[in-house]
């Protein structure tokens, strides 16, 4: 039996190699030997650092829920924010990165090492190992091939649309670990096939429940269907995986009971988390998300938006608990302390994983979407009486308009889920729709004037973000069009 010791060099080693020219695939060594055995799998899917961490965090860049100060962009602040990320910052129009990891490589390594499992198992004599132990090691391979998979298109596809889905270019659909398959774009809507395709089938071999939030579930499963269907705009199915998840598990957690002076109040894998994975920070200078660093009240880049804080009620816990204010220079400013990965570190290492509370959210829109405001109303009341100081939260009642409660779901949507990965695809999809679309705007005070340094009409192109050099440059794939 081959230790984690002698598995994961090896996979190093590979991940090394994929500066070969099919970039978004991991080179395979010695014919994949090292994994011959049901453990030999389930050592790798269980390592945290491969399968778990390492998801795209451009699109938070992106996203407008928080702001940089033109003192953050000196040389002497640290960690110095790379060009790179000042240009995505500020949505110019060549903004792209020039190296592959993390935003394309980390996640389809993720998908390197699930293919990796899947050959495996189908050259396992069925006869000699557990069948229900195969089935949660080839369920877990399917999911983990479609999440990662889900957290790339996010950045370099257009928003699913069903008009032009069969049209728009997606991003290659890796089902083999062999870096000799060519990988093609294929379209959007085989992107997404792909991946309802690998959740279905999971769906059928995983069990239930999991013994540790790392590794998926039937719930898993259920609550990924949720958030991609929600990116599809598929608001049917989405409510039906959601209600799914929460008929097997629907914990929240009192924010009556948690610290509102640590600045980091969560433990990890507490009762709300369904799966637990994380965006990526390299501390290698320059600091890949250094522009999202939320530091301490004293030194801190990413500043929560004035419009965002204001929308938090006096008596709305997540007021005190997800931001704490800031001093010194950085005064009457705000950064994130709500984050459900416990991390110590203030680099932007970000929960982006799978909660009770993001189900919740969207059973509520899905349900308003429909004109079933009690449910919605039943819904979100749920959720936020959790969120409020005992006996001051009001409920959204049952009889609200159906707009004016699609409305208040989304704004609530907004401030739970701050810094989860979610806002960019939020965007995304909330621009096709008039009543909802917004017009961003960068603003910086630059030799005490106010100056607009970018800007993001709805629906531009660079809502779909350049794919980074390295992977054109070593795959010839077509970049994406400005």
């Amino acid at each position: 039996m081959k230790s984690i010791k002698i598995l994961l060099p090896v996979l190093l080693i590979s991940l090394i190699l994929a500066s070969c020219k099919k970039f978004v695939d991991i080179k395979k060594i010695s014919n994949q030997s090292f994994l011959t055995t049901a453990n030999d799998c389930q050592l790798l899917l269980d390592n945290y650092d491969y399968m778990n961490t390492g998801y795209p965090l451009d699109g938070e860049v992106s996203a407008d829920d928080y702001y940089v100060l033109s003192d953050s962009y000196k040389e002497n602040v640290i960690p110095k924010i790379p060009l790179e990320e000042q240009d995505l910052y500020a949505w110019r129009p060549g903004a792209k990165r020039n190296l592959a990891d993390p935003n394309w490589q980390k996640p389809y390594f993720v998908i390197y090492n699930a293919n990796l499992v899947l050959e495996t198992l189908a050259k396992i004599n069925p006869a000699t190992e557990d069948p229900g132990l195969l089935n949660t090691l080839k369920g877990s391979a399917l999911f983990y091939r479609a999440y990662a998979l889900w957290f790339v298109a996010q950045l370099y596809t257009k928003p699913y649309s069903a008009s032009t889905a069969d049209q728009d270019p997606g991003v290659p659909v890796r089902t083999s670990s062999d870096m000799n398959v060519e990988s093609l774009r294929g379209t959007v809507k085989e992107t997404y096939n792909s991946m309802i395709r690998d959740l279905s089938e999971a769906l059928n071999l995983l069990p239930l429940t999991s013994n540790i939030p790392s590794r998926p579930n039937k719930v898993t499963v259920y609550a990924m269907l949720a958030r991609l269907y929600l990116s599809m705009e598929d608001y049917p199915n989405a409510l039906i995986n959601s209600n799914e998840a929460l008929k097997l598990k629907n914990d929240l957690l009192n924010y009556n009971g948690i610290s509102a002076v640590s600045a980091s109040p969560f433990s990890r894998f507490h009762k709300e988390v369904i799966f637990h994975s994380i965006n990526y920070y390299k501390s290698t200078n320059p600091a890949v998300g250094a522009i999202l660093y939320q530091g301490f009240a004293f030194n801190n880049i990413a500043k929560i938006a004035p419009d965002l804080v204001a929308s938090y009620g006096t008596n709305d816990l997540r007021r005190t608990i997800f931001l704490k204010i800031n001093s010194g220079i950085h005064a009457q400013s705000y950064r994130f302390t709500g984050n459900y990965e416990q991390a110590f570190s203030p680099a932007p290492t970000f929960f982006n994983g799978l909660a009770t509370d993001e189900m919740y959210l969207i059973s509520a829109e899905c349900h308003a979407r429909a004109g079933n405001i009690p449910e919605a109303a039943k819904a979100l009341n749920t959720l936020l009486i959790t969120r409020w100081k005992t006996g001051t939260y009001v409920d959204m009642s049952s009889t609200t308009p159906a707009e004016e409660a699609l409305r208040k779901i989304l704004e609530e949507r907004r401030k739970e889920l701050l810094m989860r990965g979610l806002r960019w695809t939020d965007l995304r999809r909330l621009n096709k729709d008039n009543r909802f679309k917004k017009d961003l705007v960068r603003k910086m005070i630059i030799n005490g004037t106010e100056t607009i340094i970018g800007s993001l009409p709805a629906n531009d192109p660079r809502y779909t973000l350049l794919i980074p050099d390295e992977v054109i440059k070593n795959s010839g794939l077509a970049q994406n069009l400005r």
